[in-house]
């Protein structure tokens, strides 16, 4: 399953699904209508499950203006609890709480929770405006009530959004980021012993530039890095096995048009059958 969301982003969020992990279909209709935020919006929708067999979802509810996310858990995709917004930076100048992603720490049994703030004036100014100078943030939860202060991940000296972590193995993390500075806005990598880093210095980057929006998914001893082409209007993917080396899959995958920032997990084949089914 890949979540999904569309433009306008109140419309809510979307599903795609597939068997092989490259070629993807869309589910019809809208799965949860966002009720929470300044700006009523659902942008990069993250859904991780835990072992109990209950999804957790986190999303930016506003492009501008919130210090928090929303949040909302389900146990067959299609009925939703009560949506939450969870303030993680109170008592900021914070521009924005951008693409939270959820990463479920199962050494530890509790989420993580990885996004991108703009807080004016903190870092030194570099190549971007002050609005535009972001750094990457953490929590953590076991239940999403009670919520850790929310920590710097990973200050790479120029401003940075969209972070995925993938855990490769015990003490072995990998971080893919966007460097939003004008000059670059590509993707990049880095590589921690630990889940809260610290990281290393960034590589160089992977992929073109004007790109978005990363999801990963293993592919027998392969990764697969998903990404949102935005200036093309298309979706790119490059497969890995060491994070270093990348082979252009492009032209092998297919992605529905209109498809925007989500995250892939696996999910059992009845709960897509039940979604197929109930298509709205």
């Amino acid at each position: 399953m890949y979540s999904s969301f569309h433009e306008p982003a109140t419309d809510g969020l979307r599903y795609l699904w597939s068997r092989d992990g490259m070629h993807w279909d869309s589910i019809p209709g809208t799965w949860l209508a966002p009720k929470v935020g300044k700006q009523h919006v659902m942008r990069d929708p993250s859904i991780q499950s835990t072992p109990d067999g209950v999804f957790h979802m986190v999303w930016t509810s506003s492009w501008r203006g919130d210090r928090g996310f929303g949040y909302a858990s389900s146990r067959d995709l299609v009925h939703w609890s009560k949506e939450r917004f969870i303030e993680v930076m109170p008592d900021t100048s914070t521009v924005n709480v951008w693409a939270p992603e959820i990463f479920y720490d199962d050494e530890g049994e509790q989420f993580m929770v990885v996004w991108a703030s703009c807080v004016p004036g903190r870092y030194e100014k570099g190549i971007e405006e002050e609005e535009n100078n972001h750094r990457l943030y953490y929590i953590t939860t076991k239940d999403f009530k009670a919520v850790s202060k929310a920590k710097v991940l990973y200050d790479p000296g120029f401003s940075s959004i969209d972070a995925v972590i993938v855990k490769r193995a015990k003490n072995d993390y990998v971080m893919v980021l966007k460097d939003n500075t004008r000059p670059e806005r590509n993707l990049k990598i880095a590589f921690s012993d630990s889940l809260t880093g610290p990281y290393s210095p960034s590589s160089q980057p992977f992929t073109e530039s004007f790109v978005e929006g990363p999801s990963v998914e293993k592919l027998g001893d392969d990764y697969l890095i998903y990404f949102d082409v935005y200036k093309k209007k298309i979706y790119g993917a490059v497969k890995t096995r060491d994070f270093i080396n990348f082979t252009n899959e492009t032209a092998h995958i297919s992605v529905p048009q209109g498809h925007k920032h989500g995250t892939i997990c696996k999910v059992p084949k009845a709960i897509v059958d039940g979604l197929i089914k109930n298509q709205k």
